[in-house]
């Protein structure tokens, strides 16, 4: 398990693979419906921000974390 705290801990390749998911979750949703059945996401923002946070709040719900 990683944890990701900043961007420069990934190599380009492992941002190529993040960038690939997300495609992949963008055009087959569906098939990403319960990847996160069971786990805890938390997400920490720097500068509060509605939009931002509701947004990630609603990607997670799709994901159907908790």
């Amino acid at each position: 398990m990683k944890h990701l705290i900043d961007i420069m801990q990934l190599t380009p390749q492992e941002i190529m693979e993040l960038i690939d998911t997300a495609c992949a979750i963008m055009e087959h949703p569906e098939q990403y419906a319960h990847k996160c059945d069971g786990k805890i996401l938390a997400t920490l923002f720097f500068e509060p921000s509605t939009r931002t946070r509701s947004s990630f709040e609603i990607a997670e719900k799709r994901l159907s974390a908790d």
